[in-house]
């Protein structure tokens, strides 16, 4: 494997620049100092301030620490290397309330006044619990209830409600998913289906992406035949804005495996979603 000097060093977004992460460091450019990076404090006065990791020993090989390994349980490089992720989400408040509040500034409000006085704080946990599916895993949410069964035949959960934001315009779409996958010897806990959908739907998303997400998602939880998901979605950004079409909808679909090959399969998916 190939030394951590001669590959590609990644690089971070910092709150206030660019941070480089290199054999286990992580180099702060000036202008990211005096300031503090997913609760690490920074302070330094050279061109570039190093942080380092606390948990190398001497059995530690550079590239060792580039890749991790060994660094399982080190909180500096979770939190800065991997998933870049504050101990925990309630973290981000203060600075998302104060951008609110500045929102509120900006659009000739007096956040002072009594009907405004807890609205950042309010719309920052607001936004958090929309998007909270950025913090959730598939494995998480799966929790082992993946079983052996000598089951061949289709399974289908209909008309999952779906909540999300649109990634354009920070305004909600709604609707319902279907999902449908053919087992190869293995199945899912019915309710994990609808997990997977909060996974992916509480995020900043398009409904194209959302639907491939989640198809992909239950390819990788019991590796069936095929998988077919549909979404049908109100989208706010079109009802209460823009062209303001309050009856539309939008359908969206991916078909993976025998769902994509075989229409009959596709058509039986088809039928059973229209039944009612």
């Amino acid at each position: 494997m190939p030394n951590a000097s001669a590959m590609q060093e990644p690089q971070l977004n910092g709150s206030n620049g660019l941070a480089k992460v290199s054999n286990g460091n992580v180099f702060i450019p000036a202008s990211a100092q005096h300031t503090s990076i997913n609760g690490y404090q920074i302070n330094g006065s050279s061109e570039q301030t190093k942080m380092k990791c606390t948990c190398q020993s001497g059995s530690a090989s550079s590239s060792d620490s580039y890749n991790n390994k060994g660094h399982e349980k080190c909180t500096f490089h979770h939190d800065l290397e991997l998933d870049h992720k504050p101990s925990t989400r309630e973290d981000l408040l203060p600075l998302m309330s104060k951008s609110y509040r500045m929102l509120l500034s900006s659009l000739g409000e007096d956040p002072e006044r009594q009907g405004l006085l807890k609205t950042p704080e309010r719309a920052a946990k607001a936004m958090l619990f929309f998007t909270k599916g950025y913090d959730q895993s598939l494995e998480e949410a799966l929790n082992g209830a993946v079983f052996d069964e000598d089951h061949d035949e289709m399974v289908l959960v209909k008309d999952i409600e779906m909540f999300s934001m649109c990634e354009h315009h920070l305004v909600p779409f709604y609707g319902k998913v279907s999902i449908g996958y053919l087992p190869c010897k293995k199945i899912l806990g019915l309710s994990k289906l609808a997990r997977i959908v909060e996974i992916f739907s509480r995020r900043l998303q398009v409904q194209e992406r959302l639907t491939k997400q989640i198809a992909v998602a239950v390819t990788q939880a019991v590796q069936p035949a095929g998988v077919a998901v549909i979404i049908e979605g109100v989208h706010m950004c079109m009802v209460m804005r823009g062209v303001q079409k309050i009856n539309s909808k939008t359908v969206t679909s991916t078909m993976l495996g025998v769902f994509r090959d075989d229409p009959k399969t596709r058509e039986e998916f088809l039928t059973l979603c229209n039944n009612k």
